[in-house]
């Protein structure tokens, strides 16, 4: 049986509902405030390791190519990524110079270390700064657990065009990045097994190129 309620009742569960949407709306905060508390949370981490897995997906068929692997930083501007499947190889960057090796082919790259242009790189690396470096939006992929951040870089970037990183709403720990790159490819990195400052050495960078290997040596990229 359908029972007409008061006016007055009706009113103040509206009034009601409006407040608790008021309160959800202040609680919420704003792509750059996550981008703050997330730069100010990396900001303490001197040194970390994790496993990743990096799918590629471009071409006219939007081809996808999976790879693993392990990625150590460690601040400022040291950085390793071991990929082990499905073909070995190194990109190893001491902070002077960047080594890249290609274990089937027994060939290295060796060319000075990312510069401050490249910030997608050099935020994890413990150079760059979200706020300072990107106009910042939230990504589509923003779930009840983790935040997505869209990243614009305000400075027109030779390698990107944007990027999404995504990380834990309760403790800000890093769980995806993706690179819009040119012509419409894009790269994405989800890390799992994430250790904060474990107390990667030094030695972690320090890569010998195996004896007999094909090198080239590249010259800095003019911008």
């Amino acid at each position: 049986m359908f029972v007409k309620q008061p006016i007055g009742y009706l009113l103040a569960l509206a009034m009601a509902v409006s407040a608790i949407c008021r309160v959800a709306a202040q609680a919420a905060p704003s792509p750059d405030e996550v981008a703050t508390a997330l730069q100010r949370k990396y900001d303490t981490i001197r040194d970390f390791s994790a496993s990743f897995v990096h799918t590629h997906e471009g071409g006219v068929l939007k081809r996808k190519r999976e790879e693993r692997g392990t990625i150590f930083v460690k601040k400022p501007g040291k950085m390793r990524w071991d990929y082990s499947k499905p073909d070995e190889k190194v990109f190893v960057s001491d902070g002077v110079r960047l080594i890249q090796y290609f274990a089937d082919e027994n060939r290295a790259v060796v060319s000075p270390a990312p510069d401050d242009d490249q910030a997608a790189v050099l935020f994890l690396a413990g150079r760059g700064n979200l706020n300072r470096d990107f106009n910042i939006t939230f990504g589509s992929a923003t779930t009840p657990t983790a935040w997505t951040l869209r990243l614009e870089p305000k400075q027109p970037q030779q390698e990107y065009d944007w990027l999404e990183i995504t990380a834990a709403r309760d403790t800000y720990t890093l769980q995806a990045l993706t690179v819009g790159e040119k012509q419409g490819s894009r790269s994405t990195f989800v890390f799992s097994n994430f250790k904060e400052n474990p107390g990667v050495s030094d030695k972690t960078f320090a890569f010998s190129i195996p004896r007999g290997a094909e090198v080239t040596n590249a010259a800095p990229v003019k911008r």
